[in-house]
């Protein structure tokens, strides 16, 4: 045995809490590993149509933007005027004791608006800041998904990590601290017993000389 344990009941019965305490905390683990891998591949199912929406996205808004390029020239004083998008804010959620972030694009009135004049403007133009828009989106969205399945990927790998500890290591150490307890003090009761027992042979063939 790699520790040195006495054979007293005191240390069977904290062996026996540890060992129960060590199967408890396996199995918990091996839930919360399990839950966390559902929750990733529904992700990974989520990001893989969001990539292929978003790819068709991104190719719609080009493709509009070289329309209003070709039609009205280099665009980029008119681009000048739409805004930087500050309107994401970042919360989070817990999910077995991960957290996962949660983006939210928000749409003020004035977002919503286009943000330039119509009077050297065109339709392409207006369909490019359209498609552009549900770029942004788009993007959000993916990037709330794939920093999830990140950070259920590093947990997924930390629990299975842990749930291995004890399955591998400290639940069999325990289980032979149990055995060699149990196993040395059965054969202190046969001593005890066999000794008792030669005590009363010999107190009766006193009694009977």
């Amino acid at each position: 045995m790699a520790e040195q344990v006495f054979p007293t009941k005191g240390n069977l019965i904290n062996a026996k809490k540890t060992l129960g305490l060590c199967r408890l905390g396996y199995e918990l683990m091996d839930r919360k590993r399990n839950i966390l891998i559902r929750e990733m591949m529904s992700l990974i199912e989520k990001a893989k149509s969001l990539r292929g929406e978003i790819e068709g996205t991104y190719q719609t808004a080009y493709a509009a933007l070289q329309e209003a390029n070709i039609t009205l020239g280099v665009i980029d004083q008119i681009a000048d005027a739409v805004p930087i998008e500050n309107g994401i804010s970042l919360v989070s959620h817990s999910v077995m004791g991960v957290e996962l972030p949660q983006l939210t694009l928000e749409e003020s009135q004035d977002r919503s608006l286009i943000p330039y004049g119509f009077l050297n403007t065109n339709s392409q133009l207006d369909h490019a800041y359209v498609s552009f828009r549900q770029v942004v989106k788009t993007t959000t969205v993916l990037a709330e998904v794939e920093n999830s399945i990140y950070r259920l990927a590093t947990a997924i790998k930390k629990t299975q990590r842990r749930a291995n500890a004890l399955r591998n290591i400290l639940i069999p150490r325990y289980e032979e601290i149990v055995k060699f307890i149990t196993d040395n003090l059965e054969e202190k009761e046969r001593e005890e017993f066999a000794r008792m027992k030669v005590i009363k042979i010999q107190k009766r063939k006193v009694s009977e000389a």
